[in-house]
């Protein structure tokens, strides 16, 4: 029977009887289950629990913290640009029901600040934070409901890492969630570890303790049942802690925690990261935590993708969901970010839904549903694919290249195109010189990579991304400053010099005003000063594009790769306007950056 949307309620549920801390002297590090030295043990009590899915099932998203633990940081437009796709991606009844977020840095701020004025009702923006009274100043400028709180369960982080003993960390954080509920704040307390902690001995009475706070405050306490290691299993009769069931019904009904304050996150680290995800659903549990594709910390998260296709799946309706975003969202990642993506990943791999064996084809052509999963064409907006072969032809070449490349929308290739009457060429002279076998998906993408080179994404073009992006970053937060905005070149210079000292790949800079006349003298490199003795104070500049396009629309632009006349290196140059405390534009700034220099930096 799927599961069923029914009213949401919020209140705690009745419990067994109080479940007492059970401090000890020395951790309990289970090491019959963990001994290290080996493979980890799976052990069974059996004792079985019954399935009781929650009245409503949704989905969580850490891309945005979790998921920028093992990778390069997003920029802050990748992060507002997947925010939006998430949005589509759960649509208006809010399937993707919360999206986390970091709180330290300047460029956190600014993408949660950039999401804020999306003004989606879903995903709703959490932030995560340290146990740390002081952090919560951090949610509340945000202007944030909900923050999560680390808060980990086991010996092994309590004893080994924090060197507390129990009593002291629950009551250090018990003290957190105090301090959060005071401040008019949802803590979300991620009960880190727990497939390596005590559940009854302190898991229990921790969420007990929390529960009683809740009902006090009249606010939710939620709690993430973070599977850190990924040691969770789904077998009936196994025994806790590592037990994805027998977790989560303790939680529901021996400390009392509503299935809508629940929330699992899991790790695949022993390829179970989806299958507990899912069972957590099944035994209870309302959000299921996840990542987009999946990267996240070490071997990653529940990939937010697959997720939706086991909501569905559970529920037996879409409910609002887009997944034909999978693809764009897929296309984002491999386009945009230059992150490449496995073929054979389900739903989003170049080779998902696609076959080379004969007989597959033969039965491919004759009726796709005998080896297709479902309508890819029509759910993911991903036609089947098939090898191609002398019979394949200009429409069987386009069909290829579209859906192994996950082409969409005004990037699909039409069999008119110029490239696949010579790729269809290339195949015909295979067959005439006497081959009988398919051509490879490999020797496919290597003539399609010769013959349609403009749907590839170069490392040249990444290179040419990740310069813009440090650039702009850099200029954007100079014209901020007050001397820059004075438009006094005493003030301005010392900057600019500081500017070029900090930063080698900046080759020169240099202020014009609104006339577009030089006003600063040359801040260059050293070695360069003698390369910039004719360029002096009073040069203009109007007819320039990086002077032009600022004064046009008031934002920063950044030029395409040139040969500088000057120093003969491959250059941008980055500009800005300088505005003063009225708004009104004065001048311009521009950096002449070398380009190779910049991409090889670790950037900002």
């Amino acid at each position: 029977m799927a599961i069923t949307r029914k009213r949401k309620t919020f209140q705690s549920k009745p419990v067994a009887g109080r479940f007492p801390l059970l401090d000890v002297q020395e951790p309990n590090l289970y090491r019959h289950i963990f001994p290290y030295d080996e493979v980890c043990r799976v052990e069974f009590d059996n004792k079985f629990v019954f399935s009781d899915p929650p009245e409503e099932i949704f989905i969580t998203d850490t891309t945005f913290r979790d998921g920028q633990q093992a990778r390069p940081p997003y920029t802050v437009e990748q992060i507002v640009d997947l925010f939006d796709m998430l949005h589509k991606l759960g649509g208006a009844n809010g399937v993707i029901r919360q999206s986390e977020f970091f709180l330290y840095s300047e460029k956190d701020k600014e993408a949660v600040t950039r999401c804020l004025e999306r003004h989606y009702r879903y995903p709703e923006i959490t932030g995560w934070i340290r146990a740390s009274k002081e952090d919560f100043k951090l949610v509340k400028e945000m202007g944030l409901k909900e923050t999560g709180i680390l808060t980990s369960v086991s010996d092994y982080h309590i004893f080994l890492k924090l060197k507390k003993n129990r009593r002291v960390v629950l009551r250090e954080y018990l003290s957190i969630v105090s301090a959060a509920l005071d401040l008019g704040i949802i803590p979300r307390c991620h009960f880190e570890d727990i497939t390596r902690a005590d559940i009854y001995g302190f898991c229990v009475p921790f969420a007990q303790d929390i529960m009683r706070l809740s009902e006090e405050a009249g606010l939710p306490v939620k709690i993430r049942l973070c599977d850190t290691m990924g040691y969770g299993v789904t077998y009936p009769g196994a025994a806790l802690p590592r037990s994805v069931p027998k977790i989560i019904r303790a939680m529901i009904d021996d400390a009392g925690v509503p299935s809508e304050y629940l929330e699992w996150h899991g790790h695949n680290d022993f390829y179970q990261g989806l299958t507990n995800a899912a069972t957590a659903w099944l035994y209870g549990c309302a959000a299921a935590n996840g990542t987009l594709l999946g990267f996240g910390e070490r071997t990653g998260n529940a990939p937010i993708e697959a997720l939706i296709i086991e909501y569905i799946s559970l529920t037996g309706h879409t409910n609002g969901i887009d997944t034909t975003m999978i693809t764009e969202i897929r296309n984002y990642y491999e386009r945009v970010i230059g992150i490449p993506i496995p073929a054979n990943m389900p739903f989003v791999g170049a080779n998902f839904n696609a076959t080379s064996a004969g007989i597959h084809a033969d039965g491919i052509l004759k009726n796709e549903e005998i080896y297709n999963i479902f309508n890819t064409a029509k759910i993911l907006n991903r036609p089947i694919s098939i090898s191609v072969n002398d019979k394949s032809g200009l429409a069987g070449i386009a069909q290829w290249i579209n859906s192994h490349f996950a082409l969409t929308g005004k990037d699909r290739i039409e069999k008119t195109h110029p490239g696949v009457a010579k790729i269809n060429r290339w195949v015909t002279k295979q067959y005439e010189d006497g081959r009988t076998t398919a051509i490879s998906d490999q020797e496919m993408e290597k003539v399609t990579r010769k013959y349609l080179p403009e749907i590839f994404v170069s490392e040249f073009d990444m290179l040419k991304a990740k310069a813009h992006e440090m650039a702009a970053h850099i200029i954007e937060r100079v014209i901020e400053e007050p001397s820059m905005k004075s438009m006094d070149p005493q003030q301005m210079e010392p900057v600019l010099q500081s500017l070029v000292d900090d930063y080698p790949y900046i080759q020169f800079a240099y202020v014009v005003n609104i006339h577009g006349t030089k006003i600063t003298r040359n801040i260059c490199q050293a070695v360069d000063q003698s390369k910039y003795e004719h360029v002096g104070v009073g040069e203009n500049y109007s007819n320039r594009s990086w002077f032009i396009e600022p004064l046009k629309d008031g934002k920063v632009h950044v030029t395409d790769l040139y040969s500088s006349k000057i120093t003969g290196a491959l250059c941008i140059t980055v500009s800005g306007p300088i505005r003063n405390e009225t708004g009104e534009i004065k001048g311009i700034l521009g950096l002449d950056i070398r380009f190779e220099d910049l991409t090889k930096s670790e950037g900002e």
